[in-house]
């Protein structure tokens, strides 16, 4: 099916901006050089790499698919960086040694390029007497400051926003003070914070019940805000622990309350998230093995201790034939295509990337993982007369992601065969996971015979600076925000710089249409319901094996009630995790309508 020929690649200023900032290594004259030296380093791992070079620079140059950021930016050059975007960090041991080996090995993660994630629960609350030492216990937050202070010290200067992801138990005793840690301006500015929702604590607040918070028993020697040391005990799951403990009861809320904490907090302040935990790790391709208890910094890519981000996205805007006619159709085979030879390269990245820790590496190379997922369909939609928001829309995207996952199961297969399947693959079990025995039965087969070559392989990442890369397509499964909008970019030099943009589905059908009249098409992320942004989310989602970014931006005037209805309603839908914006004092609006009265300015709330 023939699409449109490409147009001249960095035709925009902040596309090339983006490039000389963040991936032009050296004096590469233009992005081909880039893409070749990309496709060169990754084809240096193969038994063919002459091959392998040329059909992967084709399927860069051609903007079929962008790998992450990191990629990018270090494949091929002689920096010691990783490749992976992000990484997940090991459990934080509860001493003045454990917490500071867990800062110096993020530290070290960062200064080579990878954002980090961290499970905060495994820390005594505040008040709580230490064993030995007999001090008092200064509580999470009090050390997520720290973390922040490195970050800001680490990436003083730069293109790139240092990314941080932590994460608490709902029922941590200082799950309050977590809840309402970024309330003021500036504070914890290089975290991400979602809290750890288990499907306990929604049926205490669907049945108005009491909640209790708990520590491990065996960590709480002494008094904890000058309450005995003995009282209630029960059993959990707990972070840092392969089986459950036995936990002391501090205190108990009323579940509704906290839940409304929660909800006033993301209201007010657009933070924390929400990380719907057990039905992250009951979808796990690999929980049988492993408890995961954090995400990478925008929550995609839920991970165990050490684990590792390795990131692309298919360009569907490359797919689609007869734009904005009645004959617009979308290139299934073609996408299929694209997906095997994406699979392969997003592999190769595990064998060729350096690692900060040798833990990750065991880590990564023993799953395999991999987040193969799309960006513009947002766009693709309006290309193909579709609005965001219909059941023929969400029908198509369904669909898509359906074809994508498919075919990159069916190339793992063939890449095991080829290469052998992932050190950690055991047939029964990995056929017996939940999204696993969802699949086709002829891909169920494959595995049984020949093994998969990664435990994982798609995720829909936010896809932030490469889908501007690739002239401003719409990020990830996200609405067009705005048609034409302004950001704000850190340069080299840590400074600011902003930009006009136009959407890449709207500057074409101007090019097309310059005195038309747009169709009801190019609808807008505001415009749209919460409900929509949920329903794409959860008809994607069957079809992910990892995780879903996706931010469901709601007007200011939005009524409380009903934007704590959205969160509801995600859990009631079976997705992972959400995320709302609302523009507020803290944050403000992360970016910025175009009109005659507003000057160019926003927020850059991405790191890749």
């Amino acid at each position: 099916m023939p699409v449109e020929p490409l147009v001249e690649p960095l035709d925009t200023p902040i596309a090339r901006h983006v490039w000389a900032s963040r991936y032009r290594y050296g004096d590469e004259p233009g992005i081909e050089a880039t893409w070749q030296r990309v496709a060169h380093a990754l084809a240096t791992v193969e038994a063919e790499p002459a091959v392998w070079e040329r059909r992967f620079a084709e399927l860069l140059t051609d903007l079929r698919f962008l790998p992450g950021g990191r990629i990018l930016a270090g494949a091929g050059t002689p920096r010691q960086v990783t490749l992976f975007n992000c990484f997940v960090m090991g459990a934080i041991e509860d001493s003045m040694d454990g917490i500071f080996e867990a800062l110096k090995e993020g530290a070290i993660t960062m200064q080579q390029g990878g954002g980090v994630g961290y499970d905060f629960s495994t820390l005594r609350p505040a008040g709580a007497v230490a064993h030995h030492a007999g001090t008092i216990a200064s509580g999470p937050v009090s050390f997520m400051r720290i973390w922040d202070s490195m970050c800001a010290t680490i990436l003083s200067t730069g293109a790139r926003r240092g990314a941080m992801m932590a994460t608490l138990r709902i029922d941590h005793p200082d799950i309050e003070a977590f809840i309402d840690a970024k309330h003021r301006s500036g504070e914890l500015t290089h975290f991400n914070c979602s809290v750890l929702v288990t499907d306990a604590f929604m049926a205490a607040v669907h049945a108005d019940a009491d909640w209790p918070l708990v520590f491990p028993a065996s960590a709480m020697g002494g008094a904890v805000d000058g309450a005995s040391g003995e009282g209630e005990t029960l059993r959990r799951d707990w972070s840092g622990h392969e089986a459950p403990v036995v936990c002391r009861v501090v205190r108990r809320v009323r579940a509704r309350e906290l839940w409304e904490h929660l909800m006033r907090a993301t209201y007010d302040h657009a933070e924390p998230g929400v990380l719907f935990v057990d039905r992250i790790n009951q979808w796990n391709n690999l929980g049988d093995r492993e408890r995961i208890t954090a995400t990478n910094p925008c929550g995609e890519i839920p991970l165990p201790p050490y684990g590792a981000c390795d990131l692309g996205s298919i360009n569907l805007t490359r797919f689609v034939a007869d734009p904005f006619t009645p004959r617009a159709s979308l290139d299934r085979d073609g996408l299929a295509a694209t997906t095997r030879l994406a699979v392969r390269f997003l592999d190769n990245v595990i064998d060729a990337s350096s690692y900060p820790l040798p833990a990750q590496a065991e880590q990564a190379r023993g799953s395999r993982r991999i987040g193969l997922g799309v960006t513009g369909l947002a766009d693709v939609l309006v290309m193909l007369g579709l609005h965001y928001e219909s059941p023929e829309a969400r029908e198509q995207a369904g669909a898509v992601m359906q074809t994508i996952t498919h075919a990159a199961y069916r190339a793992s297969i063939d890449l095991a065969r080829e290469k052998r399947p992932f050190p950690f693959f055991e047939a029964a079990r990995f056929l017996d996971r939940p999204f696993v025995r969802a699949l086709p039965g002829d891909i169920r087969a494959g595995i049984a015979r020949d093994g998969i070559r990664n435990s994982h392989l798609t995720a829909i990442a936010p896809t932030g600076t490469i889908s501007l890369l690739a002239g401003n397509v719409s990020s990830g499964i996200e609405p067009i925000f705005r048609r034409e909008l302004c950001r704000s970019v850190l340069t080299g030099g840590g400074e600011r710089e902003s930009f006009r943009l136009e959407d890449h589905a709207w500057r074409r059908w101007r090019g097309r249409h310059p005195h038309g009249t747009p169709p009801d098409t190019f609808v807008e992320a505001e415009a749209l319901l919460p409900e929509a942004h949920l329903a794409m989310q959860a008809t994607l989602q069957p079809f992910v094996d990892s995780a879903i970014s996706k931010t469901i931006n709601v007007p200011e005037s939005m009524p409380f009630n009903d934007f704590a209805a959205i969160y509801q309603r995600a859990f009631e839908l079976g997705l992972k995790g959400c995320t709302t914006y609302r523009p507020n004092p803290v944050t403000g609006a992360v970016l910025e309508g175009v009109d005659t009265a507003t000057p160019c300015c926003g927020i850059d709330r991405e790191s890749d």
